[in-house]
């Protein structure tokens, strides 16, 4: 069944502003209070339908499997494009209005059929390695400008190359996980040494993050042109930043503890075959890419709405702080992968790369505190009249995507943390 047949309907009840419909089907791992076991499935409407209890029924059988009673995704996008081709065309064909095989067996129902709400949601792959990228020119154009000399405010080797680094897949966490802030050394005075501090400049940073389907060998790049075959999917990723911690180390090596603390993701993983309707051209490339970056491609990047909301502790209302959209990302995810292994540095399925902060042309649409206040010089006034220049302790910041068109909607649900105090350090002992 085609992704773009908007036609297609299903017998569970969806709502028309729903991010899960039948045309997305989005991959997870989630447990239910009733047993504890992770295992996969994929959200419908308000619902998540138990792919392990679907394979053991027979009525999701794949070349290799069984993939999913599993507590990680690897095994199933590990096992290659023929499987999650199949797979999606079998789990549309299952909870399609046509199809009566799950729709009048109500005892098979009751047994793979989950209210999200009452379902506890995992990361959906082990991640063996975490890759950050700086790939919007807005953002890195507004951070040049606040640090830099405005007339010279992006770096020779930007318009080149993606420019990304290396993070930590040790604190890629799930939505819903608390982020305790960090503390490390800051610098407030010029002429002084270092303190010893929480941070007092904690910032979300909004972005995406594609999910690695298909390795590579040590020293065998992957070609521009192929790299969405080694794509899986992508995931909203609020990648949690320090900025005072970071402002003192970036000198001379570049991010290192500022970064290193929480990068928090949505629980759903987004096929890029939901995605494939909403593809778009990326922004025009000044100078054009060298050769091994030069996409044949052009409609390389994707129209997915995206938003930040901040909500307060003391406050029942959030307030949306951010309106962007990931098609103003000057790389694409294709150029940032096929870079990233130009070397020849291997990649694994599960390995998570971040797409950089998204902002857009004007200041409702970047993608961060830093940028929205302009280094805290005009602070935001939030619902219910209190004000802020970064993120304080119990502010929870929430993040949204879809897609939207002829019909279609395909969403990345939320990711969601809340900010708890730092931990007191007694170096006296």
């Amino acid at each position: 069944m085609s992704t773009v047949d908007s036609t297609l309907t299903s017998f569970i009840d969806i709502a028309s502003d729903s991010d899960f419909s039948i045309h997305n089907l989005p991959y997870g791992i989630f447990s239910n209070t009733a047993d504890g076991k992770r295992r996969a499935g994929v959200a419908i409407g308000e619902q998540v339908l138990d792919l392990a209890v679907i394979e053991a029924a027979g009525l999701l059988s794949l070349d290799g499997g069984p993939y999913f009673d599993k507590p990680t995704l690897n095994a199933f996008i590990d096992s290659g494009r023929d499987n999650w081709t199949q797979a999606r065309k079998t789990i549309q064909m299952l909870l399609s209005s046509d199809n009566d095989a799950l729709r009048d067996n109500q005892d098979l129902q009751k047994k793979a059929l989950f209210q999200q709400a009452d379902v506890t949601m995992h990361l959906p792959v082990q991640v063996p390695g975490f890759t950050d990228f700086y790939s919007s020119k807005e953002h890195a154009t507004n951070v040049g400008t606040m640090f830099r000399d405005p007339s010279n405010a992006l770096l020779p080797n930007w318009t080149e190359m993606p420019v990304g680094y290396n993070g930590r897949a040790s604190t890629v966490v799930v939505s819903g996980t608390d982020i305790v802030r960090p503390s490390g050394q800051l610098k407030p005075n010029a002429d002084d040494r270092p303190i010893f501090s929480a941070c007092k400049r904690l910032d979300f940073e909004l972005e995406t993050a594609f999910v690695v389907g298909k390795g590579n060998d040590i020293g065998q790049p992957i070609a521009v042109d192929e790299a969405f075959d080694h794509i899986f999917g992508m995931v909203l990723l609020n990648d949690w930043s320090a900025r005072d911690i970071q402002k003192w180390e970036y000198v001379p090596l570049g991010p290192f503890n500022a970064k290193t603390f929480a990068s928090e993701v949505s629980p759903w993983i987004v096929t890029m075959d939901a995605l494939a309707p909403f593809k778009t051209a990326c922004p025009t490339q000044e100078p054009k890419p060298l050769a091994y970056l030069d996409e044949k491609a052009t409609d390389n990047s994707f129209d997915i709405n995206l938003s930040v909301e901040l909500l307060p502790e003391d406050n029942d209302s959030a307030t949306v702080v951010c309106e962007t959209n990931f098609k103003y990302m000057y790389w694409s995810m294709a150029q940032q992968l096929t870079h990233h292994t130009i070397t020849g540095c291997k990649v694994e399925v599960g390995d998570m790369m971040g797409s950089g902060t998204i902002s857009g042309p004007t200041p409702d649409s970047y993608g961060s505190m830093l940028e929205i206040t302009w280094n805290a010089t005009k602070p935001v006034t939030l619902t219910g009249g209190a004000t802020r220049s970064f993120i304080e302790d119990g502010d929870t910041v929430i993040m949204k995507g879809y897609s939207e068109k002829d019909g279609i909607r395909v969403g990345f649900g939320e990711v969601r943390g809340k900010v708890l105090p730092a931990i007191q350090f007694n170096f006296d002992k």
